[in-house]
């Protein structure tokens, strides 16, 4: 008896080491397959478009045009509260664009 319960542990130790280190291939081939994927991409992505990352930046409005949408937001929010009249909120929002 004590010489099957040896082996069923042997057995279960080899087992257990297979399978952590086909798992840790398994892992490591995903990462290579995706890396491949993403360089096959970036090789096939037209040449006269532009990275994600000059792109964001070019959606971005300057800083003068951002702080007037800020303001505007404002004006909005204050008129639908009921702080500002329909005239009142007209002629602010002619201040901010004009």
């Amino acid at each position: 008896m004590p010489g099957l319960l040896r082996g069923v542990a042997r057995t279960a130790v080899i087992a257990g080491t297979a399978t952590a280190v086909s798992n840790r291939v398994s892992r490591r081939q995903a990462r290579r397959w995706g890396q491949q994927d993403q360089d096959q991409y970036a090789d096939e992505a037209p040449a006269d478009e532009a990275p994600a990352d000059e792109v964001e930046a070019q959606d971005e409005p300057p800083d003068d045009m951002s702080n007037r949408l800020a303001q505007l937001k404002e004006l909005g929010e204050l008129k639908a509260q009921g702080v500002l009249t329909d005239e009142e909120f007209q002629q602010q929002k002619q201040r901010i664009l004009g």
